[in-house]
């Protein structure tokens, strides 16, 4: 049996099991055992726990808490809001939309890991929203609407599907005329690195006119091991470039000095950091949300200067409009006719000729 599958069989996902890795807190435990939710992780990444800690940032986004039952600024059915499900477009559960030349499809609720803060909680973790997820539905759908030029494969997680499962969407997709980028969102390269098997990579690798990218989420610096770089390294080996799209969380990576390990180090495995997201509103996750300002000035404070520009990301929160930039503009001081005004990080001022229309 391959490594992979050994991981999902043996999912850290009982009070018993979680206990051979941390020692659980009370609290921990009341959220265990009074949630009525999903909730697990990988032996693997289990083992990334810090076990007599429990602000341990891998710990807090694995393990349920009383905390969830808050929800003073969640929006109920919050994913049939934020995906335009209820809208006179007739689109399978399958499809989500917000944008008018690509589209986020949907193929599994199951995951490798349970993320608490996750957007589509009423659906994978909570299980309060029923889709069905019927490819073979969604592709019809994808085929009959050519302004379609992008797709994003996700869930749950698309790369939990059999290898046979994941060459068949990928070919079935790269069959449609107007298709010409494909897209898997996947957790897999951070909580199962063991994933990207010989096997996964043949099917990945074939040389096509439509590429394939693979987005991933690492929210702080000790999700990334060796077994990471390893996995990264063998994607893009394929040709499949690898991305991060993080999540702001408070008391997880809403520090400096925790932003800016995370993207340095994202970069040291040959990931690219691509967008910070603002923690959605989702219902039943309030405890994991800042200031809507404060994704920006870590930017400012812990990348802008500090690091390569290639270690900062997009800012940005998802709504059901599409995706907005959060990204104020704290360098330009002034303008007048003649010139501007900048500030660099250092808080050093410049100018710049004003050129006219």
């Amino acid at each position: 049996m391959e490594e992979w599958i050994e991981q999902l069989q043996n999912s850290v996902n009982t009070l018993e099991k979680l206990k051979e890795y941390i020692n659980v807190t009370p609290q921990e435990e009341e959220g265990i055992t009074t949630l009525n939710t999903q909730w697990g992780t990988t032996p693997y990444f289990a083992s990334l726990m810090v076990r007599d800690d429990p602000n341990c940032p891998i710990r807090k986004q694995v393990v349920p808490s009383v905390k969830e039952k808050e929800n003073r600024y969640g929006i109920p059915n919050y994913l049939i809001w934020k995906e335009n499900r209820a809208t006179d477009e007739i689109r399978p559960d399958s499809i989500a939309r917000q944008y008018f030349d690509r589209i986020a499809f949907t193929v599994t609720d199951v995951c490798a890991n349970y993320c608490r803060h996750c957007f589509r909680k009423e659906l994978v973790v909570d299980r309060d929203l029923k889709l069905r997820m019927d490819v073979e539905e969604g592709l019809d759908w994808i085929r009959e609407h050519e302004e379609i030029r992008d797709v994003l494969v996700t869930g749950g997680d698309p790369f939990i599907l059999s290898d046979e499962r994941i060459e068949y969407l990928i070919r079935k997709l790269r069959e449609i005329p107007h298709i010409e980028m494909i897209r898997f969102g996947t957790r897999t390269p951070i909580v199962l690195p063991h994933r990207i098997t010989q096997s996964l990579m043949k099917v990945l690798s074939k040389y096509h006119r439509v590429p394939l990218w693979v987005n991933t989420q690492c929210n702080h610096p000790n999700e990334i091991t060796e077994k990471t770089a390893q996995a990264v390294y063998d994607l893009l080996s394929c040709g499949v470039n690898v991305g991060n799209q993080a999540v702001l969380l408070k008391g997880i990576n809403d520090d400096v000095e925790s932003f800016r390990k995370l993207h340095q180090k994202l970069l040291t495995v040959r990931i690219r950091p691509y967008y910070v997201f603002y923690c959605e509103p989702a219902p039943g996750i309030d405890h994991f949300r800042t200031p809507v300002e404060k994704g920006a000035e870590l930017i400012r404070d812990a990348l802008r200067g500090h690091t390569t520009g290639l270690a900062q990301p997009m800012y940005v929160i998802a709504t059901n409009i599409g995706k907005i930039p959060l990204m104020p503009d704290y360098y330009l001081v002034d303008k007048n006719e003649k010139e501007y005004t900048l500030k660099n990080y250092k808080g050093e001022i410049t100018t710049l000729p004003n050129i006219p229309d």
